[in-house]
């Protein structure tokens, strides 16, 4: 059985910083594509990122270049969201998700498994 668990979410002023965790069970990250999206209020899901050993690692979203990185623990199975100077439009649910392959997506019906989301608002 696949399953994301997301971490880290939480309140945080206009410029700061957090860093998200997924934890991954039931598939590997040599294997499978992952990716993190987001979902602000009233909002359709974007992708932000997506990286897999075949395809490497795809920006989709302009507006996070530069502040936000991705990155992995093969050992524990995990990936991170590590975001900074974060803005009142970073705010939403932020999802980890993984399609299934080794193939990554852009759009969020390709993807077959999901964590339950982890809450970032931005707020001064």
């Amino acid at each position: 059985q696949v399953q994301l668990v997301e971490s880290g979410g939480g309140l945080v002023q206009p410029g700061g910083s957090l860093r998200l965790s997924c934890e991954i069970s039931g598939l590997t990250l040599d294997r499978h594509a992952v990716a993190w999206f987001r979902q602000a209020p009233g909002g359709e899901r974007e992708n932000l990122f997506c990286f897999s050993d075949s395809d490497g690692t795809i920006n989709y979203l302009d507006s996070v270049e530069g502040r936000f990185t991705i990155s992995r623990d093969n050992a524990k199975n995990t990936i991170y969201l590590q975001m900074s100077n974060l803005k009142f439009g970073d705010t939403g649910v932020y999802y980890c998700a993984a399609p299934g392959s080794e193939v990554c997506y852009e759009t969020a019906r390709m993807y077959d498994y999901w964590g339950q989301g982890t809450q970032v608002t931005v707020s001064s």
